[in-house]
Formats: structure tokens, sequence, C-alpha cells
């Protein structure tokens, strides 16, 4: 997480008792990573936090992958979540291996009960929608172009502003997922040489207690989801510090590196998960050596799976792709540039494309959903140059 923050009421050392101005006792919640050795917020609350029930059948809702003969013919994949059934309140699933579960979240309107995903860390990045994530640590706001993490065990929900589309890339970690230590000196402060620093991270702006009316929380936990309720207000929280909270980083505040000859997708690493690395393609100039070639070189990753998740401007090695395009590109199968595009790239300056881009260590399945929207024509565009120019 990026620092350690605190806000409102708190005690002058922790597991002592708090208590309010007419001496009322508050309940401590400790949410904790890796048991009690990672790192771990302590909220305050006006009543006990564990006082919620079951109610109910759990929602057991599995993880469907499409069969592996049903797609051996077109091992480079491409999807277009625009295409995608719009209104859900939770994300369609579209790629998935045991590390991650990749999907799209396209909800038409606010979330009407509370969350709790008790078995994953979730980073979204928004690409089109705004509002604020609202939680007992206080509102967290977001627009378009920014990252959002929801650390596993916090309650919250999503509130949009007013109706329009709503889109966002869902990336569910249970390893957790955060900065690479790599950006981080010995004091756990950001690097002067990290491609961000931490004026860049938004936090919630701490309100203390804030009673919508609301009494649901829906927990999940892989694929089984439990609806618990309150009797009181779960916002209830007077106090709170620690470095476990959500927090907002726009994309566009990545600094990237730029060589005289083109570098490879891990220096534009952003977050790093268990299993995966999350990168960040920005505007930015292009490789400034005379004779550089600044599209990417076609290259066999044999121990990744290779996601990206188009966000704007004109990705300089692919045709046929759109705003909210996903490719996959599989371990150990050679790929890079559409024809043509690897020779058009030479003498160019900069490029303007925003992409998100995952390198994950455990192959990927892909979901009956997923291919619902799948574009067929992607594996031969690759070796048909008509075909690809047709995708223009």
């Amino acid at each position: 997480m990026p620092e350690r923050l605190a806000f409102g009421d708190v005690p002058r050392k922790h597991h002592l008792a708090a208590r309010g101005a007419s001496g009322e006792l508050r309940y401590e919640e400790c949410l904790t990573r890796k048991g009690f050795d990672g790192p771990y917020t302590i909220l305050y609350h006006e009543r006990r936090p564990q006082a919620l029930r079951a109610v109910g059948p759990a929602l057991v809702e599995p993880l469907e992958a499409l069969p592996r003969g049903a797609y051996e013919g077109a091992a480079r994949r491409h999807f277009r979540t625009s295409g995608l059934t719009r209104g859900r309140s939770t994300a369609t699933p579209l790629l998935f291996n045991a590390d991650l579960v990749l999907g799209c979240l396209q909800p038409s309107a606010s979330d009407e009960a509370y969350r709790i995903n008790a078995g994953a860390d979730e980073l979204l990045f928004v690409l089109e929608g705004t509002g604020l994530v609202r939680s007992a640590l206080g509102d967290l706001s977001f627009t378009a172009g920014d990252y959002v993490l929801l650390p596993k065990g916090v309650l919250y929900r999503l509130v949009f502003d007013a109706p329009g589309l709503r889109h966002l890339l869902s990336l569910e970690f249970a390893g957790g997922v955060g900065i690479p230590g790599r950006f981080r000196n010995g004091a756990g402060q950001l690097r002067m040489d990290a491609p961000y620093c931490h004026r860049d991270f938004r936090h919630p702006v701490f309100r203390g207690p804030q009673d919508e009316g609301l009494r649901e929380v829906w927990i999940k936990r892989g694929s089984e989801r439990q609806r618990f309720v309150y009797d009181h207000n779960p916002l209830d929280v007077v106090g709170w510090d620690g470095c476990v909270y959500p927090w907002a980083f726009p994309i566009l505040s990545f600094q990237p590196r730029v060589s005289s000859v083109h570098l490879p997708p891990t220096w534009h690493g952003t977050f790093e998960g268990a299993g995966a690395l999350v990168c960040s393609f920005v505007p930015r100039p292009l490789d400034f050596h005379p004779e550089a070639v600044p599209c990417p070189y076609a290259h066999t990753s044999a121990d990744v799976d290779e996601v990206l998740f188009y966000v704007d401007g004109d990705f300089s090695s692919r045709l046929g792709v759109e705003r909210g395009s996903i490719t996959l590109h599989p371990g150990g199968l050679p790929h890079g540039p559409h024809p043509g595009r690897y020779e058009a790239s030479i003498g160019a300056k900069r490029t303007e494309e925003v992409a998100v881009m995952l390198d994950c260590t455990a192959p990927l399945n892909v979901t009956k959903l997923a291919a619902s929207v799948e574009d067929a024509s992607y594996e031969a565009s690759f070796s048909d140059t008509s075909s690809a120019i047709a995708a223009t």
C-alpha cells in the first residue's frame, strides 16, 4: 500500500479502550494481511462490526471455461467487450487461472448493497464512468483513466454519477496486488526513480459515520457469494489508521521510460500481483536511435500469457482493435505486430497509445461468456495480409 494514514478519533495507542464523548465504548476492528505479519488497518466502530447474520443460501457462480478443443485453432484471440450485455451488478468473467480472474464490469446503476471480497484484492481500471467508492474508510472518487484498488476484506459499494456509460476492467488477485518492492527504498518510501510518486495516489476522504439506510452486505470468496444483513449502519467508523485502504491512481500519471531502442514490456510494469505483472502503456516519445524500429518486435514469451486491454489512441502494433478490446496471446506461441505495422513504425517519434497489459505466469482459461464476443478473424490476421488490412 502507498503509505500509512490516520483519520478521525483514534486512541493514543492500539488495543486500548476507545470511548466516545459520553464514555460509550468503541469497537476495534483489525483488518490484517498475511495473518498478522503484513500491512494492517485498525478501525473504530460505534457498534460491533461482527454483528452481521447470513441470510438465505449462498450463490455459487463457478467459472465456466470453454473446452480446450473448442478453440485449438484460435491460439491468439481478440474479444470486443463493447458487445457484452450491460447491466450486470457483478463483473462478467472473461479469462482466469488459479491466480486471477479478469472480467468487465458494466453496471446500469450504483450498488444497492455493500460488498466485501473476502477472497481477492480487486484492481479496477475505469474505461468509462465517474463516481466514488464509498466505504467505512471514506469516499474515494474515480474517473475514466483511473486504476482503483479495493483491498481484500474492505466493505464498500460503487456509487456512480449521473447516468451514462460505465465500463471497467476488473482484475481479482487471490494472492494480492500492489506496488512492486523494487520501487521502494529501505524505509518503504517510493524511490525517486520509481515510475510514480506518493502524490499521484488518491486516498479516501474520511467523513465519519454515514448512514445510507443500507444494511445488506454481499460477501464473496472464490465462486461463492453469501448475503449478510446488519441491524445497524455498517458505515459507523469514527476513526481509523493503517496501510490497508482503497486508493486510486491515474494511468496518465505513470512516468514512462524512453530508450534509444525498444524496451521490453517489463519497463512499463506498474503493479505486481501473485502470478501477474500489470503494465501501463501511455503517451510517450518513441525510441531515439536513428535506426530504431519503435514497433514491438515479434517475440515468443515461453513462460507467460500476455493480455492487452486497449484504452485509447492508435496502438502501433495492432490492426482491427477498438476501445475496450482485449487480446490474449498465449505463452510459447510467437506473436508480434500485424502485417505492415513493424515496417510502418520506422521513423515515428511519438505514440499516443493508452493500454493496460498483463503478463500472467499461469495459462489463462477462456470463459464461455468471452467466446460470445470473440473476433474469429483475429488469428488469421497475422498471416493473411489482406484480412489484416481489411480489419482497419
